[in-house]
């Protein structure tokens, strides 16, 4: 074998090994939430402030109606942008979070920090 022959196919060879090990400074890919849990965690209330819904973020809510702190208490799901509550008697409702807002029921609820007044 001649030398530029020889020279061709060590370059060849060293760049297949070059291609098969990928970048040699390459971070390993760590999986990526794709959403965040507590996304919807605080305090969630009607325009005129009169219904809110504390939602935890150990899963839990505590509604208020008017005067009535904790008027209802259960537990609630995420699926998405959905939303699944069970209070403690067994009801069942749900409800799905658009634009930041919360629709539930009949009503409309807003973060508590940007309630519309």
């Amino acid at each position: 074998m001649n030398t530029a022959h020889r020279t061709g196919a060590l370059t060849a060879l060293s760049l297949s090994l070059a291609m098969a090990s990928g970048p040699s400074q390459a971070q390993p890919q760590r999986p990526r939430l794709l959403e965040d849990p507590n996304r919807y965690v605080g305090m969630w209330v009607t325009q005129d402030g009169h219904i809110g819904h504390e939602l935890l973020p150990n899963g839990r809510y505590d509604e208020a109606r008017g005067t009535r702190h904790s008027a209802y208490q259960g537990s609630y799901r995420l699926t998405g942008n959905h939303i699944d509550y069970v209070d403690d008697t067994g009801f069942t409702a749900d409800g799905e979070f658009r634009d930041g807002v919360l629709y539930h029921g009949g009503m409309v609820l807003y973060r508590e920090s940007t309630t519309r007044r």
